[in-house]
């Protein structure tokens, strides 16, 4: 039995029971603890940490491995493994990795419940494209999605498309079928191809806001279509640099808390020290000192430097958007999109994947420990 003091996100004082695995009360009672207990947060968009990149033409066991160690020092106890724009054999390569990893180990696939690939099948319109190279991408097709289920065993659970590209349809309609999510972004779409999209069976904006033109018609647009459609949750990168404040102030209170998920996207520079880096896919990539990540000698983001636990921290400290919200943005949105809403909570009954942090006096968040099913897989 596990004996865990703090306060829970609603700032509660809170005893919180664990035994064989599983949270088995949860008790206000009046202490002095300072420390909050958070249910495990869960990031649908991971890229890469401190220098383990996914996306690498040399990804291994040991990167993917060390990728859920370093996740968890942040209070991540599940998360997407993202692949974005490559060439086939080079995503079938990385697939067939991480599945030989989650095969060895029982931890491993709790801890990556699926994977995330963001492209090809995206716009190459500049802006719209990000970082992706237009050169690699191309038209959806299920003949490659069934190459990449058979490299994978079957655990790409989310797909990032653009839904004007031809065929988008056709391939939203086949894969939701199936069970896979299937999200929205990087595109040049019209609100009328997003609303065909939706129709097939998306269910997700990719990282909402970012992946787009500079310029857009006032209105209609594609952001307008998809704050609108109340069938797509989205994702949002609050890492103080994809989106304003205000920005993310609006989107969320269109889409409501139910509806709005917190990602990271964070890249394999995030957590490293400020410098000029060469990446696999990117180019050339400069980590800024406030750990922004652009293209070099551009203002082009190049993916997130932060992880989601800072993401949380920001979104607390500049938007009126309190910590349960915000932590029901980071976990249990995220757990239930993916099926695993029994895993992840402050509730008797659900497994113990706990965080335990700290926050100080400016607002930083910190993990102390955190806890799989009642198992300590960090502590500080």
């Amino acid at each position: 039995m596990i004996i865990l003091t703090g306060r829970s996100p609603a700032g509660e004082p809170v005893r919180v029971t664990v035994r064989d695995g599983a949270i088995s009360a949860v008790e206000r009672q009046e202490h002095d603890d300072p420390a909050w207990l958070l249910p495990g947060l869960v990031d649908l968009q991971v890229n890469g940490y401190q220098g383990y990149d996914l996306n690498s033409d040399e990804v291994d066991a040991d990167v993917v491995t060390n990728l859920v160690e370093v996740k968890r020092q942040h209070g991540v106890t599940a998360f997407c493994p993202t692949l974005i724009t490559a060439e086939e054999g080079k995503l079938v390569s990385a697939l067939a990795v991480i599945r030989k990893v989650r095969a060895a180990d029982p931890d491993m696939a709790t801890a990556m419940p699926c994977v995330h690939v963001e492209g090809p099948h995206i716009s190459p319109a500049p802006g719209a494209r990000g970082a992706h190279d237009p050169d690699l991408m191309r038209p959806p097709s299920t003949a490659e999605f069934d190459r990449w289920q058979a490299a994978s065993g079957g655990i790409v659970g989310i797909v990032t498309i653009a839904p004007e590209l031809p065929g988008a349809v056709r391939y939203t309609r086949e894969l939701a079928g199936r069970g896979v999510i299937v999200s929205l972004g990087h595109c040049d779409a019209t609100a009328e191809q997003i609303s065909a999209a939706v129709d097939a069976g998306a269910r997700l904006s990719t990282h909402l806001g970012n992946g787009a033109a500079q310029l857009l018609p006032r209105h209609p647009n594609h952001l307008w279509a998809q704050l609108a459609d109340d069938r797509l949750s989205a994702s949002f990168i609050a890492d103080g640099h994809h989106l304003p404040a205000d920005t993310f102030t609006v989107m969320t209170r269109a889409k409501g808390v139910e509806h709005s998920i917190l990602v990271s996207d964070s890249a394999a520079l995030a957590g490293l020290p400020p410098g000029d880096y060469e990446t696999p896919v990117g180019g050339r990539v400069t980590v800024d000192e406030v750990g922004r990540l652009v293209l070099t000698g551009s203002n082009l983001l190049a993916g997130s430097g932060r992880s989601l636990l800072h993401c949380l921290a920001w979104v607390v400290r500049h938007t009126e958007v309190g910590l349960a919200p915000a932590v029901q943005m980071a976990s249990s949105n995220p757990a239930r999109l993916l099926g695993l809403a029994g895993r992840h909570g402050l509730v008797p009954g659900a497994p113990a994947d706990l965080v335990v942090a700290h926050e100080d006096s400016a607002g930083a968040i910190t993990v102390q420990r955190t806890l799989v099913a009642g198992r300590t897989v960090y502590q500080s």
